[in-house]
């Protein structure tokens, strides 16, 4: 499904060159559960951000469902994004005005779905992440993991066959991270490949498969003795 072949992403800062990714090759498999450790400034972000298509190599090429994604311009990156990935954030990013429903609903309004098809799918996403009746509220009006689980239904509303997740449990207490846990090993139950970036060991060991990373590079990549089932 995905393939890094030889990625380097380099960062100006004044005169000097950071390497925040050093010669990264990397294949994963379509319905795969990866999680992404190690120390602060190892290059998980990085790595996220190049696999999300929310930045660009420096060097290197990343294949994405046999597509070259490198060749791609700005405009047909923003579609394979907007189509075939999801997004969960530790922050949620949520638009603070509009209610669940309509954080849910956004991103099929910027695909240009009709209003008919749309209302129907995020009744549906909604309900089935047991969030029915807090359509109406705002982000303001919801605990955070019900603000997590709305970032979810948000991410997985166009039905993406990949989600990036970074700390989705870093800002939820030790329950609500669990619920979320779930539901995201629920949605790759389903068959969508799912990649965690996390500083929590406990959650990095649920994962099928282990990447860790350090000073831009792969340290390790190995499959999990005993993954969650």
């Amino acid at each position: 499904m995905i393939r890094l072949s030889h990625i380097h992403r380099i960062f100006k800062v004044g005169e000097e060159e950071v390497y925040a990714l050093k010669d990264v090759s990397l294949e994963l498999s379509s319905g795969d559960y990866i999680s992404v450790m190690g120390p602060s400034g190892s290059g998980k972000s990085t790595l996220l951000n190049i696999l999300g298509l929310l930045d660009r190599p420096t060097s290197g090429t990343y294949e994405f469902e046999k597509d070259d994604i490198t060749s791609l311009s700005n405009q047909d990156q923003a579609l394979v994004r907007r189509n075939r990935i999801g997004f969960v954030f530790q922050f949620f990013h949520l638009i603070p005005r509009l209610t669940a429903a309509e954080n849910v609903e956004l991103p099929l309004i910027l695909a240009g779905m009709d209003p008919r098809e749309r209302k129907p799918r995020v009744a549906e996403a909604l309900d089935v992440l047991g969030l029915k009746d807090r359509a109406k509220h705002r982000p303001d009006q919801l605990s955070g993991g019900q603000r997590q689980r709305v970032a979810i239904a948000r991410a997985t509303i166009m039905r993406p066959s990949l989600i990036l997740a970074d700390e989705p449990t870093g800002n939820l207490d030790r329950h609500s991270g669990s619920d979320v846990v779930e539901i995201l090993e629920n949605l790759n139950r389903s068959g969508i490949t799912l990649i965690i970036v996390t500083h929590d060991p406990a959650l990095g060991e649920r994962a099928r498969r282990s990447i860790v990373m350090t000073d831009g590079s792969i340290l390790a990549d190995h499959r999990q003795g005993n993954p969650s089932p």
